[in-house]
């Protein structure tokens, strides 16, 4: 496990270890999408880690599924994150934005112009989307237009540079877990007959054409995606051919020299070490449901340069120094990950001075 603490070169950056914070919404920003005032406390508690990655942050109006989720396209959420973005400097970590457009994920009651969600097809999740009145089914979403595509692809390039502004120190687009970009990999969401729907080819390109506007506009060791591969959530099916997407994306993600790529593992071990071949930079590897027995394995293994945590890094602020000390960790309080205030935000203990010294 002590090649977990040694630092690490990831893109532009010195990581003071080979530890992340795995995205994680909580729902806790102001109703404009501005990060409320605990926020830049939640982070800072937890920049003992090498890298933050931040949650979802909607890269416009029409990228909002749930409630009191962030934004990065107004001067307001600029002005909120920098508050943030200072205090995690201040513990030497590094935070990359994560840019979420939940595309078909959406309400329209949950969105600042109470809209019809857009999606690559209207094509409804089959799901339900907790709002200010409970749960309701999720709308059938507007097929984007092909240059209104193009314009979303904008929206994460001015998104990017907001998050600059605001003091990130880059973006982490979100490829994964049913959004926006993976809704085109996959064939039950994406049923276009444009340039982006079709071939395993057409269906990558909004998510390379994403990536390389946000690295044009930042610098490519400044950005990262983050995939999924293989998972089923909300009626996302990649198909057969969907292995086979992810290596040819992969291998196309590889050509642009991105600071990093987060892979969410779903257990296709095969695909995983065929991702591994064709990503010659820094893999960060998030495994859910790892144990702690087995942190630091994949780092050690040479499968991973980064390994990304969760629950483990929300329920304990000094997570790096439990590890160290071989201490035992809070376990997550799942009743209040979404929304609220400092109960299961910023309230959960931190080990005690004299153990830590003890270790």
């Amino acid at each position: 496990m002590s090649k977990l603490f040694d630092t690490i070169s990831v893109g532009r950056y010195t990581l003071q270890n080979r530890l992340a914070m795995a995205p994680m919404t909580r729902s806790r920003a102001q109703p404009d999408g501005t990060p409320g005032e605990l926020t830049a406390e939640y982070y800072s508690q937890r920049a003992g880690v090498g890298l933050i990655v931040t949650e979802g942050t909607q890269p416009s109006e029409d990228g909002q599924g749930y409630l009191f989720t962030p934004g990065i396209h107004t001067d307001a959420h600029v002005a909120g994150w920098k508050k943030v973005t200072d205090a995690v400097h201040a513990k030497g970590a590094r935070i990359f934005f994560q840019l979420m457009h939940a595309g078909r994920m959406s309400h329209p009651d949950n969105t600042p112009h109470h809209r019809q969600g857009v999606a690559p097809s209207a094509i409804a999740p089959g799901a339900g989307m907790f709002t200010m009145t409970g749960m309701q089914d999720i709308p059938v979403p507007r097929a984007l237009s092909t240059d209104e595509v193009r314009q979303t692809v904008a929206d994460f390039r001015l998104a990017a540079r907001r998050a600059i502004d605001a003091g990130a120190d880059g973006v982490e687009l979100h490829g994964a877990n049913a959004y926006l970009i993976q809704q085109f990999f996959a064939p039950s969401a994406n049923t276009r007959t444009d340039a982006y729907g079709g071939s395993i080819a057409n269906r990558a390109r909004f998510a390379i054409e994403a990536v390389r506007a946000v690295a044009e506009e930042i610098g490519a060791d400044r950005t990262a995606i983050r995939l999924s591969p293989g998972i089923t959530l909300w009626g996302i099916d990649e198909g057969t051919d969907g292995p086979d997407l992810y290596r040819y994306l992969v291998a196309e993600l590889d050509k642009l020299d991105l600071a990093y790529l987060h892979v969410m593992h779903q257990g296709d071990e095969a695909l995983l070490a065929d991702i591994r071949k064709l990503w010659r930079g820094t893999l960060v590897l998030n495994r859910p449901g790892r144990s702690r027995e087995q942190v630091g394995s994949d780092v050690a293994s040479g499968l991973a340069e980064v390994e990304s945590y969760g629950q483990m890094a929300l329920a304990n602020p000094d997570f790096v120094e439990r590890l160290k000390a071989g201490a035992p960790m809070n376990e997550a309080d799942r009743a209040s990950y979404f929304g609220g205030g400092a109960q299961g935000y910023t309230d959960y203990p931190a080990l005690a001075a004299s153990v830590v010294q003890a270790a």
